[in-house]
């Protein structure tokens, strides 16, 4: 999934009537448009590497312009029908048109180009992918919601794939059930409403226990809409939580006679025996299944014993933390969100782990050395960065000598990054590294790496 990603701008739109061209398809990019280089190079979204295409161009840009497909003349032999109806239209989807083995065959492909092409280094050994569902697997989302004059209805689903617009869609097969089938029903709770232009966002949380979701409010519900409220959660057994303004305002719309601890969102860890709850706005996994096989192999690669001290940065609310606590001796968690360090120890408490502490940290900034968790020594090190990687830290990973690195990443270029800067600046070895299906259907590329001190 080579190539580069598109430009940010607008470009100059191609007359009427452009003529129609034939090429064929070399690569794709980041955001899974098809690249044609006969001439100067086009982006055409829904074509697939090794097919004839015909296409029009409909923007130029000064290095490349973005085509229409017109026919698919030679298909690639990967290609698909696409499930959703919607697919071509909504953005929440980019591959449904590859099938999914070549769809983690292909960004296995770009973690490999990213380390050649930014890394200069390639594993001593590559791991076998981390599979699961295709379908149902999304239990996080940000839909839009918007009034629509015209239509006499409000509109809920994704962001159009090439417009600012909310894709109208009817239901979602990649959003974890019953979310996926509430579009629909949302859409027509939301028409009701008398607020119904003053809701612009829905945040979907689908937890183990309970689905929520978070309608983003810029006026006052009327008592008529919190009673459509209270009947939607009562005929679909959701919850409904309200956010009039920041992240901290986020509540519960009724709350009823159930404590914090029966009302609280979780998803289950069986491997571990752990139970870790969260808030409907937390980051969590996008994908439950993928991310059980995950943490498994996450201390499997790690490999800590019961004398071993790691070190988690990035922690989250503990996904990784508290199955290493499980295993070592003591483990230190790093984060720079203040409600999830708060959240990450009332999950330690919980599952009555005592060997494990959490500290607040940005780590998108240089480390102080005097830093308290900087006081022990660790013989183990976990980084799960958010996209832009974790560059500034990586002096003071590399100055506490861990016997073994593991990097989760959401990024391959700033794993790539990184993974060179440990390589070659501070003497690491990279032994492996992999890819997991966390994202299907869509361009992301979430990945591993291991790493240890040269000589070991």
């Amino acid at each position: 999934m080579g190539g580069s990603g598109l430009s940010q701008s607008a470009g100059k739109a191609v007359r009427d009537g452009a003529e129609e061209e034939v090429g064929r398809v070399a690569a794709l990019t980041h955001e899974g448009a098809g690249i044609v280089r006969d001439g100067k190079t086009v982006f055409v979204a829904g074509a697939l590497p090794g097919e004839t295409i015909r296409f029009r161009r409909v923007r130029r840009h000064r290095q490349y312009d973005d085509g229409q497909l017109i026919e698919v003349i030679e298909p690639a032999p990967q290609r698909v029908q696409p499930r959703c109806p919607h697919f071509g239209v909504c953005g929440g989807c980019a591959l449904q048109h590859l099938d999914p083995e070549a769809q983690i065959q292909a960004k296995q492909t770009e973690l490999s180009d990213a380390f050649e092409r930014l890394a200069r280094v390639q594993p001593q050994e590559w791991l076998e992918p981390l599979r699961g569902p295709v379908w149902g697997y999304r239990r996080r989302a940000r839909l839009g919601a918007r009034f629509v004059q015209k239509k006499g209805r409000v509109v809920v689903g994704f962001r159009e794939r090439l417009a600012p617009y909310v894709a109208d869609v009817t239901r979602c097969d990649v959003l974890a059930p019953p979310a996926g089938e509430l579009i629909e029903p949302l859409s027509a709770l939301l028409t009701q409403l008398d607020i119904r232009e003053r809701v612009p966002q829905i945040e979907v949380a689908v937890a183990d226990n309970a689905v929520a979701f978070v309608l983003r409010v810029l006026s006052t519900p009327s008592a008529r809409d919190l009673d459509a409220l209270r009947r939607f959660e009562s005929e679909h057994g959701v919850q409904f939580f309200l956010q009039p303004g920041g992240l901290d305002s986020v509540r519960r719309l009724d709350a009823g006679g159930e404590t914090d601890a029966d009302a609280a969102l979780h998803y289950e860890l069986p491997a571990f025996d752990l139970r870790l709850q969260f808030a409907p706005t937390d980051f969590i996994q996008i994908n439950g299944e993928i991310n059980r096989a995950l943490v498994s192999r996450a201390v499997e690669l790690l490999d800590p014993t019961g004398e071993s001290t790691v070190l988690d940065l990035f922690c989250g609310l503990g996904n990784f933390t508290l199955p290493l606590a499980r295993v070592a001796r003591y483990v230190v968690g790093v984060e720079g969100e203040q409600s999830l360090v708060a959240r990450a120890g009332h999950n330690a408490r919980l599952n009555g782990l005592a060997n494990v502490e959490f500290h607040v940290a940005d780590l998108s900034k240089p480390v102080e050395p005097s830093a308290a968790w900087l006081r022990r020594r660790y013989s183990h090190v976990l980084l799960d960065p958010p996209r832009a990687g974790a560059r500034e830290v990586l002096p003071t990973v590399a100055r506490l000598a861990p016997r073994r690195v593991l990097y989760i990443s959401c990024h391959p270029g700033s794993l790539a990054r990184d993974v060179g800067i440990l390589v070659h600046d501070h003497g690491f070895v990279l032994k492996t590294a992999g890819v997991m299906d966390m994202f299907p259907h869509t361009t992301h590329v979430e990945s591993l790496a291991v790493l240890e001190p040269s000589g070991t």
